[in-house]
């Protein structure tokens, strides 16, 4: 299995939507992985897995706000999906 690091302005919309879909609730420190970098710096992770990829994604403050907002989007998108009536629904004048 591939392991790739992502860092939160990385994030494509696939990832995100692993993301929220792992973490409704957003994570907790359990959920954590911590390591030390090549550069021996202290990383912390979230983990997201794909049929072949392990993605970690780099903790942040702004991670958190990345996923409420793509959260919010598909609600308001899933919202107005349901606003527009099936064809069979609507009535010809």
């Amino acid at each position: 299995m591939k392991r790739v690091i992502v860092d939160y302005k990385k994030l494509n919309n696939d990832i995100l939507d692993l993301l929220v879909t792992k973490y409704p609730d957003g994570y907790n420190d359990e959920d954590i992985i911590t390591f030390r970098n090549a550069k021996n710096e202290i990383v912390e992770c979230v983990e997201v897995k794909t049929e072949d990829t392990l993605y970690l994604v780099k903790v942040s403050k702004r991670l958190v706000t990345a996923m409420e907002d793509h959260d919010e989007d598909d609600e308001s998108n899933n919202q107005k999906e349901q606003d527009i009536p099936d064809e069979s629904e609507m009535e010809e004048e």
